[in-house]
């Protein structure tokens, strides 16, 4: 998966075709790229979303924001009680114990 910007893009490659598409995850609308070659391919994402931006500036149109740290999250009351519990055992916040366990999951330094 490529990253500019905050943005990610997905590709896929059509073998009759012979040429790689790619979409750029969470922007509003669709927001495609292609390329030949790999270097064709980064660049023509990069342009896409620098496209993408400029388009929704000059449109006064906010462009959806990548992330924006906040997640709401449905869970089982079972487990957000036992979530609670270790929280108030460790002396820390939901969210910083939810946030601390997600960091360790997927190797992001605090």
């Amino acid at each position: 998966m490529m990253e500019y910007k905050g943005y990610y893009g997905v590709v896929r490659f059509d073998d009759d075709a012979e040429i790689f598409h790619g979409d750029v995850l969470l922007a509003r609308g669709a927001v495609t790229f292609q390329g030949e070659t790999v270097a064709e391919l980064k660049q023509a994402f990069m342009d896409s979303v620098d496209e993408y931006l400029s388009f929704c500036n000059e449109s006064g149109i906010e462009p959806e924001k990548p992330f924006s740290g906040r997640l709401v999250l449905r869970m089982k009351p079972e487990l957000h009680r036992a979530i609670a519990v270790a929280a108030k055992r460790a002396n820390k916040s939901l969210n910083e114990l939810i946030t601390r366990k997600l960091e360790e999951e997927f190797g992001i330094a605090a």
